[in-house]
């Protein structure tokens, strides 16, 4: 006297949870590639790009996030440089607003 109902509630308890590992894995496989495409990649030009900034000397040519385009005139500390825009225009900006180092200045000159 057991009716449909009760029977197939009863057979299904052990196959329930490799259902939801087969429903779940899809999931986890997404987030496996999406960290490898996308993730790693741009941390890792992170990374880079705090490293250019980081090593800014005198003589560097950089652009800015707004497309001003200067030349290091002077490295005052870690948080600003002076860049010169124009001749005898220099101005002082914070290192996080540098987008890019097109080319490297002299080198460090001895005392």
């Amino acid at each position: 006297m057991i009716t449909p109902a009760f029977a197939q509630a009863a057979g299904s308890s052990g196959v329930g949870a490799s259902d939801l590992i087969l429903q779940v894995a899809p999931f986890g496989l997404i987030l496996i590639i999406m960290y490898f495409l996308i993730i790693r990649p741009q941390q890792k030009r992170a990374k880079e790009h705090a490293d250019v900034i980081k090593n800014i000397r005198r003589g560097d040519t950089i652009v800015m996030n707004g497309g001003l385009i200067g030349k290091v005139s002077k490295v005052t500390d870690d948080a600003e440089v002076e860049i010169e825009i124009a001749q005898n225009v220099k101005v002082r900006v914070v290192r996080a607003m540098i987008a890019d180092v097109r080319s490297k200045g002299e080198p460090v000159k001895d005392a």
